[in-house]
């Protein structure tokens, strides 16, 4: 029988992952509404985001050390991934961006399956969020808590860049039109490298963040992209409010699925899916797909 706390815990638990996915998702609507890239590297990101911090972690034994190297490292690498691969598929068909980057994909996991190889690493939650709070009605891991309010000011900032910057408004305009964006003699190269860079951050960024909650493998992004894509379709293609929504939609149905049955907790969500694309093929708080 289902206790009410049991399902409160569970509601928690959806508002951590939905946080956590919205995140993740918002990178990747963030890519493809600015540059028309679907990325299939982005859940590699989010891996290897997790095993930077642990790196970093490793040696100097501070979390927010850990969590910063994650985030940089992976815009490092965003950058680095735009100006030598990416840039050269941006006319070419989608189905070689897909190629591209499923292949991206497979090179990073192999690659830190062999200097890691598939043993599982932990990174354990910083001192002051370490252990359980009691809620009153029941306890909870306090570090879940924390993820929710750590996510949710690594998006703030995301909303800050995309709505009140220049880079935001050049960003939002590319995603609305990206003729637009040609047309007014702006330096679209160095954008779309800066745009792409800070997609593979937000991955990395909660990569880290999530290690302490799940530990790390070399496959770690398969399952998450999965999801992250699920979230973007229900969201928004483009939209990053959309990108938002979806992930608490997602976490919320996947955490409180599980609650009755986790195996339908998949069923659920693509069931959820698919009913949004026949009532709103654009998505929740999409528009019409780049032409």
């Amino acid at each position: 029988m289902i206790s009410w706390a049991n399902f409160v815990s569970q509601l928690f638990n959806g508002l951590a992952l939905g946080a956590l996915l919205a995140l993740i998702s918002s990178g990747l609507t963030i890519i493809y509404g600015a540059l028309g890239v679907l990325n299939l590297a982005h859940g590699a990101m989010f891996m290897l985001g997790g095993y930077a911090g642990y790196v970093a972690y490793s040696y100097t034994g501070s979390f927010v050390v850990a969590v910063i190297t994650g985030a940089l490292f992976l815009f490092i690498v965003g950058v680095v991934l735009e100006r030598v691969v990416i840039r050269h598929f941006y006319k070419r068909p989608p189905e070689d961006q897909l190629l591209v980057t499923f292949g991206l994909a497979i090179c990073f996991v192999e690659t830190v399956r062999f200097f890691f190889e598939s043993l599982s690493k932990t990174v354990p939650p910083p001192k002051i969020f370490a252990g359980i709070t009691n809620l009153g009605f029941m306890f909870y891991p306090t570090y879940r808590l924390a993820v929710v309010g750590i996510v949710a000011v690594a998006l703030l900032a995301l909303f800050l860049m995309l709505y009140k910057t220049r880079l935001g408004l050049i960003v939002r305009a590319g995603i609305e039109d990206s003729v637009m964006v040609d047309s007014l003699g702006l330096n679209v190269d160095r954008v779309f490298m800066v745009v792409f860079g800070i997609g593979a951050m937000a991955a990395g960024f909660a990569g880290i963040v999530n290690a302490p909650v799940v530990s790390l493998a070399p496959d770690m992004g398969e399952a998450i992209l999965v999801q992250t894509f699920v979230v973007v379709v229900i969201g928004g293609v483009g939209s990053f409010p959309g990108a938002i929504l979806g992930g608490l939609i997602a976490g919320e149905i996947i955490s409180l699925t599980s609650m009755v049955n986790p195996g339908y907790s998949y069923v659920m969500l693509f069931a959820a899916m698919t009913l949004v694309l026949v009532l709103r093929p654009h998505g929740l708080l999409g528009v019409r797909g780049r032409e």
